[in-house]
């Protein structure tokens, strides 16, 4: 009998956490489920009771994944004033979980415009984001001749860029490249020239 059965949300946690890694690894057409249930030490049958479907987990680790982001890192409307600080909190984040990154690239490869695993949710949670820079700007703490949504856009390019394409990284900076610090305070300056009004 599977040592999990009874702890649900434990079985569950233990899967994500390990679909997590395969599909960062692997992509989600070139995931296993039997590599994931492996990884998590839990039978397999517990991924279609739970999750339905390998897409439906790959769904699942996304929302995960998103929602692990947005408590790290949030963004109320009392704080999206400090944007620069908003961003060197994404930096850290995507510095520590780099798997994150990773499956929002592998989704875009294998959606290519396509319908979007949680779509909804997902967009919710953007949409949140955007208003709480809205009301920045309406307050007057931030400038608004930029909209809220491309100013939401530019500081995530911003903060995820070092780690999208780090051999580019190290072509621009050289030995700075190897300084993650460095990398955060440049990014934190960059970001507090976005936020001063002419």
């Amino acid at each position: 009998m599977d040592p999990m059965a009874w702890d649900t949300e434990g079985t569950k946690r233990r899967l994500l956490e390990a679909a997590v890694q395969e599909f960062a690894e692997r992509g989600p057409d070139g995931a296993r489920v039997a590599a994931i249930a492996a990884r998590a030490g839990i039978n397999k049958e517990r991924i279609y009771q739970y999750f339905g479907d390998k897409q439906g987990l790959f769904e699942a680790v996304l929302t995960d994944q998103l929602e692990q982001l947005a408590a790290a890192s949030p963004l109320s409307a009392d704080k999206a004033g400090d944007l620069a600080e908003y961003a060197g909190h994404v930096f850290d984040y995507h510095r520590t979980h780099p798997q994150f990154l990773r499956l929002l690239h592998w989704e875009g490869l294998q959606t290519q415009g396509g319908e979007l695993p949680a779509a909804s949710a997902r967009a919710s949670h953007y949409a949140e984001k955007v208003a709480s820079l809205a009301a920045a700007q309406r307050a007057g703490a931030l400038p608004d001749d930029v909209p809220a949504g491309y100013l939401l856009y530019a500081v995530a390019a911003l903060a995820a860029w070092w780690f999208s394409v780090p051999q580019v990284v190290r072509m621009l900076l050289g030995a700075e490249a190897d300084n993650p610090d460095a990398m955060r305070t440049g990014l934190v300056t960059m970001v507090r020239r976005l936020e001063l009004r002419d």
